[in-house]
């Protein structure tokens, strides 16, 4: 599943996508694809990749599909967004092999909105493949600081998790932290990355 493009750890990976969307029902398209961390559901608008969601077996792919359908005004369309999926499924693919970070297809942002996404944008662009940093230090980096607890809701928040690596967030005492598609999910993909050992057992 991958585009041809790798980085090492530490290289600055790129942040593709746009800020805005067009006004008004948008076309889109979904998948689910198979990954060591379980299936994850992918879905793109024209724009680009606008959800990751973990754990998508049949009941929670399809409540994520009644939901996109809701918030973008119109059922799912096979013919829009179909590349954007299919290159985002090879681009995991390739992660997961261990080839480097992840390369990012077209992102559409447009379901998270004002300093939750000015966050994850920082993110994307400033903490690459095989580095974390803390809740409160990215706070400090979108000029916030003392805003860790709203950094870790936009975390929270965030709808194109692995491509915009909230897992690479952690706490400042040393501690993982909390993630979406569950603690043991995080810490494969810190140790994936190099950040954390790979377990023994």
């Amino acid at each position: 599943m991958n585009s041809d493009t790798s980085a090492e750890p530490g290289a600055p990976e790129p942040v593709p996508g746009h800020d805005d969307a067009p006004e008004g029902p948008r076309g889109w398209t979904s998948a689910v694809v198979e990954s060591p961390i379980g299936p994850l559901l992918l879905a793109a608008t024209g724009t680009g990749l606008v959800r990751v969601a973990f754990h998508a077996n049949a009941r929670t792919a399809a409540g994520e599909r009644a939901a996109l359908a809701a918030r973008l005004g119109a059922p799912e369309d096979p013919a829009t967004g179909a590349g954007t999926v299919e290159a985002a499924g090879k681009a995991l693919d390739r992660y997961f092999a261990g080839d480097g970070a992840l390369a990012a297809p077209p992102l559409d942002w447009s379901l998270v909105t004002g300093f939750q996404r000015e966050v994850l944008r920082v993110l994307a662009a400033e903490v690459p493949f095989g580095a974390v940093v803390g809740y409160g230090e990215l706070a400090r980096r979108v000029g916030q600081p003392g805003a860790a607890q709203a950094v870790g809701l936009a975390m929270g928040a965030n709808p194109l998790p692995l491509f915009v690596a909230c897992h690479r967030v952690v706490e400042r005492d040393g501690g993982i932290g909390g993630f979406g598609g569950g603690v043991e999910t995080k810490r494969q993909l810190l140790a994936l990355e190099g950040v954390l050992p790979e377990p023994l057992f």
